[in-house]
């Protein structure tokens, strides 16, 4: 009898799928995650920094948000966000970042209901040595 997991050929493909299926399933909602606009422009003030660059809002879908429990002197709300590994690939196929890290790191906030929150934190879940979920959470 051989033990289930990757032995038994699970693959990343199909735990990423599964992870969407799952997300998709429980009411998956969108979130975006703003990122700071590259492209300063030319006029002497926008080399000075005095003109706000703007951002750009990158879309994921299905996520899961999970309201998670505040301490009287910590911030206002904390939320979790389940992202499925498919969004954040997406993300990084559309901008030139390396890996997951590097688009969390420069992600200035998540948007979610009209609500700005700041990325506090994210861990990677893994399956079969596949990254298919991470956990982000967000305080306002």
């Amino acid at each position: 009898m051989q033990p289930a997991g990757v032995g038994a050929g699970v693959c990343g493909v199909a735990v990423l799928r599964a992870a969407d299926a799952m997300l998709r399933a429980l009411g998956g909602e969108e979130i975006s995650m703003l990122l700071p606009l590259s492209a300063m422009p030319g006029d002497p003030a926008g080399q000075l920094g005095l003109a706000d660059p703007g951002v750009e809002e990158v879309r994921i879908s299905p996520v899961i948000v999970r309201y998670l429990p505040t301490e009287n002197s910590g911030p206002r709300r904390r939320v979790e966000f389940l992202v499925p590994a498919s969004g954040i690939a997406t993300a990084l196929s559309a901008h030139d970042f390396a890996g997951a890290e590097q688009l969390i790191d420069a992600t200035l906030g998540i948007a979610y209901e009209g609500e700005l929150f700041h990325i506090e934190g994210f861990t990677s879940e893994y399956f079969g040595g596949v990254a298919y979920l991470y956990r982000v959470i967000g305080v306002e």
